[in-house]
């Protein structure tokens, strides 16, 4: 018997600071080797949806599974199936769309919690998407931060953003009028839009700025230009490995310079202390999220811990064993 979680079944359980605490483990179990990761994937037929899939497994929680995904001009389905590592055993099937945007907000508050300086109080995010809210939830957890400013290119949007954000996180946020606003004079700048072309200029960063870069995982996309990157004193990604398979930002930039690749160093090194990472205020920092399944897969373990401590969900009978047995004649 499996556990079906739906969309409104996840949002009754996962709350950030749950979502922030599986992140970390995540992290320290790809450091340590106790957690394996396969990146993400992509099936599209010209014209048609995308399939995109990608599955990790964690030996310590004794979970392994796969999320999987369509992208159309309808919009996104997200499913994850959480089997267990011992016996193979599907454990649940879980609407996922919710799970993306909390581990990704807390994947970028887990970056700014290693990467930005701690006296870090000023916020500028340039987006106004369900991920955007998740980014600043998250970075409000693990700086104390003073005031917040959002760009986006639609007016009614962004003031919405900023009201609806402004109340959720008793933080001043304020809708600005260019993506120049948003990054100029912040301490921590964040991107999170489905941009093709760069939206940050690295001339607008100043010493000691903190960037979470979301939104671009597709070769051909990127939201920094070339003197953003080259400005950036420490670069840290999620996966390097997918990065080299997705990240138009540092693709466009690096193609297939080895050198230049070693440079990038993974979240999980800096999280286990193998690797250091800000070690001077002036510093500029970038953390290049794609996203990854180990996140998924260590935060689904705990909504179905919860979801079956707390009675939530519905059990599907799948490969019914009684009846496998009865027509093998056992």
């Amino acid at each position: 018997m499996a556990l079906f979680l739906s969309e409104t079944d996840v949002k009754s359980i996962l709350t950030m600071p749950l979502a922030l605490e599986a992140v970390e483990n995540s992290f320290h179990r790809l450091a340590d080797g106790s957690a394996l990761l396969h990146p993400r994937a992509r099936l599209h037929l010209p014209g048609k949806s995308f399939l995109h899939y990608m599955a990790a497994a964690d030996s310590v929680s004794g979970y392994m599974g796969l999320k999987i995904y369509t992208s159309a001009k309808g919009g996104l389905r997200f499913l994850i199936l959480l089997f267990s590592v011992d016996s193979g055993e599907l454990l649940a099937q879980i609407e996922a769309d919710y799970v993306g945007q909390m581990r990704t907000g807390a994947a970028s508050g887990y970056a700014t919690g290693l990467l930005a300086r701690e006296n870090a109080q000023a916020v500028g995010i340039i987006g106004t998407g369900l991920q955007a809210r998740t980014q600043l939830e998250a970075i409000s957890l693990v700086r104390k931060i003073e005031r917040i400013n959002v760009f986006g290119r639609d007016q009614q949007r962004r003031e919405k953003f900023a009201a609806e954000l402004s109340a959720k996180l008793s933080i001043p946020v304020t809708a600005v009028t260019s993506a120049e606003q948003a990054v100029r004079d912040h301490d921590i700048v964040v991107t999170s839009t489905t941009s093709s072309n760069p939206v940050v200029e690295g001339r607008w960063l100043s010493p000691g700025t903190h960037l979470n870069a979301i939104g671009a995982n597709f070769p051909q996309k990127r939201e920094l230009d070339a003197e953003t990157i080259r400005r950036c004193d420490v670069i840290v990604a999620d996966s390097r490995e997918q990065s080299k398979l997705e990240s138009g930002d540092l693709l466009q930039m690096y193609a297939d310079d080895r050198r230049r690749w070693s440079a990038v160093i993974d979240l999980a090194e800096i999280a286990a202390g193998k690797t250091p990472g800000r070690v001077n205020d002036n510093q500029i920092t970038l953390f290049k999220s794609n996203g990854i399944a180990i996140e998924d897969i260590v935060v689904a373990g705990k909504i179905y811990e919860l979801a079956k401590e707390r009675g939530v969900g519905k059990t599907v009978s799948m490969w019914d064993t009684s009846r496998a047995a009865e027509a093998r004649g056992v």
